[in-house]
């Protein structure tokens, strides 16, 4: 469910050239609508940075200057809440990732994009994104859970702090679902009778039913609260997501898994269902891929399935 706009919002100013970057920000967000839970966090991003900037004097060299200092920098993580509860975040040892650099890109031309269709932007207005080259993304990466990991993984989570990571950590691995599309989630999306859970926009778009295994359906009945409220929520605001990324880390350590992610969650999935028999228009279908080109990184795991399936069909041919 998308957030309402306030009613009493007056129309955005027309033509207003004048208006700095962080004030565009700041009307684009009050009438932000999407389910994109990174975009406050990439629009204040862009705020801290082009914030004094005019919208008539943004041009591609402010965008391109900017993000090629994001990608000279080190990428971070969420380590949780200092003393007086604000957030910690930790370096990593490596650059910011490519596909980090192209959604903070991808977030200010929504934004710019949005002051053009609004008649925010001045007459004529060139969009200062539009010349910035996407970096290629090594998307074949398909870091997994081995069956021991798994295990190991999932009991540390079971011993979390926070309740609710290991029904969290469940529901990634048995539906493939992504993080953004599960912290979405709010209780009325949930039909814990039909074990289903819908996802009303997904990354391509569209809307998604994920199966939900019993296990799960028995963990999350713990926690049922009312529609409107987070079934990952923030122990502080129910109608918040529960920023879960350093329990996570040390529900990994304590597990000693090793060079993981959350979204690797979702590559463990569709590898369990290649593994296991599954072909790959199924887990295109289990992921939501809309292309099966996108899946095909999952291939490999199914030699074993697809040589028993040649062999029991065609083994007699001579």
């Amino acid at each position: 469910m998308s957030a309402a706009i306030p009613r009493d919002l007056p129309p955005p100013p027309m033509r207003a050239g004048h208006l700095t970057v962080a004030e565009l920000i700041d009307l684009y967000m009050q009438r932000y609508e999407g389910r994109d839970m990174t975009r406050p966090h990439r629009a204040a991003w862009w705020r801290e940075k082009l914030g004094q900037v005019r919208l008539q004097d943004l041009t591609e060299d402010h965008v391109h200057a900017t993000l090629e200092t994001l990608a000279e920098s080190r990428s971070r993580y969420y380590a949780g809440r200092d003393a007086d509860g604000r957030r910690i975040f930790k370096a990593r040892k490596d650059k910011v990732s490519p596909a980090t650099v192209n959604r903070h890109a991808a977030a200010l031309a929504a934004i710019i994009t949005w002051a053009i269709k609004r008649r925010v932007a001045p007459a004529g207005f060139v969009h200062p994104c539009r010349t910035i080259e996407r970096r290629p993304e090594n998307n074949e990466r398909t870091r997994f859970l081995s069956d021991d990991e798994r295990e190991r993984l999932l009991q540390a989570c079971k011993a979390s702090t926070w309740p609710r990571l290991y029904a969290l950590v469940l529901m990634a691995l048995t539906t493939g679902a992504r993080k953004g599309e599960l912290m979405g989630l709010h209780w009325s999306d949930l039909d814990l009778e039909r074990a289903e859970a819908r996802v009303a926009m997904t990354k391509n778009g569209e809307p998604r039913v994920l199966p939900l295994v019993p296990t799960l359906v028995a963990e999350l009945q713990r926690f049922k609260a009312g529609p409107k409220c987070r079934v990952f929520a923030s122990p502080r605001d129910a109608c918040k997501p529960f920023a879960f990324e350093g329990q996570f880390a040390r529900a990994l350590e304590a597990a000693k898994v090793r060079d993981f992610t959350p979204h690797c969650l979702r590559h463990s999935c569709a590898s369990m269902l290649a593994m296991n028999g599954a072909s790959l228009l199924e887990i295109a279908d289990v992921l939501g891929h809309r292309q099966l080109q996108v899946t095909k990184r999952y291939a490999h795991h199914s030699t074993g399935h697809k040589a028993a399936l040649v062999n029991r069909i065609l083994g007699t041919v001579n």
